[in-house]
């Protein structure tokens, strides 16, 4: 478990509105679908990850995002760069354990921005690590816009406090147990705020991402894609890009 999982409240920035998930209230029992997920996503060979670098890019009405990181699992250290409000370039590295001491645009604007991209680019394994997530295998079902069918996973977080309880996210992964498709209901209301693909499948080191998502964002077009992706094992200062 990295030290990213180990607060107290999680934040979660949904392409522009701030969740705080609540904290881990003990762990559930998981159906065998998420470890089949996470052992295809590398979650079994995480501990060999030193640092993982992105860029995060989102397209949609009124929003146009382009945000770099470089985040080192082991001590929880991140490297920012990209713009500010006034679009001025910005870098920072700080230690998230010492978030409370940084100056406010880390705190408010520059980290909830690192949590929202992080969870975009290592999805199922923070669902692994999120131990209030409950998560249920809804089946073999159709796939919400594409051909053909695909098994739907159900997780949700608790109710129990937090800014956004009940945050739900319905995953549809193929029989290659990778995630096709992705919807996501804030407070788990039956509205639909964000519906994804999941496309454009490379590897880096041993960990598997998805680069390129297409869908709606409260129904406008969506485009969310990472570029720059690299892992660096411990032990070397080679990048390993993604391919």
């Amino acid at each position: 478990m990295t030290i990213l999982t180990q607060l107290r409240a999680i934040r979660l920035l949904a392409l522009g509105m701030l969740l705080i998930l609540p904290a881990a209230s003990g762990a559930q029992q998981r159906p065998p679908i998420l470890e089949k997920l996470t052992k295809t996503y590398g979650l079994e060979s995480f501990g060999q990850i030193e640092a993982i670098r992105y860029t995060f890019n989102a397209e949609a009405p009124g929003l146009n995002v382009s945000r770099s990181w470089t985040w080192e699992p082991k001590t929880d250290q991140v490297t920012y760069e990209g713009k500010d409000k006034s679009g001025n370039p910005v870098k920072v590295t700080y230690l998230r354990s010492q978030l409370g001491s940084q100056p406010a645009n880390v705190r408010d604007d520059i980290d909830p921005g690192f949590l929202n991209d992080n969870y975009w680019l290592l999805l199922p394994l923070h669902f692994s690590w999120d131990t209030n997530a409950a998560i249920e295998d809804a089946g073999v079902q159709k796939l919400p816009q594409g051909s053909g069918s695909a098994e739907r996973v159900v997780v949700k977080y608790s109710s129990d406090g937090g800014y956004s309880p009940g945050d739900t996210w319905e995953l549809y992964v193929g029989s290659d147990d990778r995630i096709e498709e992705m919807a996501y209901h804030r407070g788990g209301t039956p509205k639909l705020e964000v519906f994804a693909t999941w496309a454009d499948y490379k590897k880096a080191g041993p960990l598997l991402f998805s680069l390129d998502h297409r869908g709606t964002r409260n129904g406008d077009p969506l485009h969310l894609f990472f570029s720059n992706v690299a892992v660096k094992l411990v032990g070397s200062n080679t990048w390993m890009d993604a391919r």
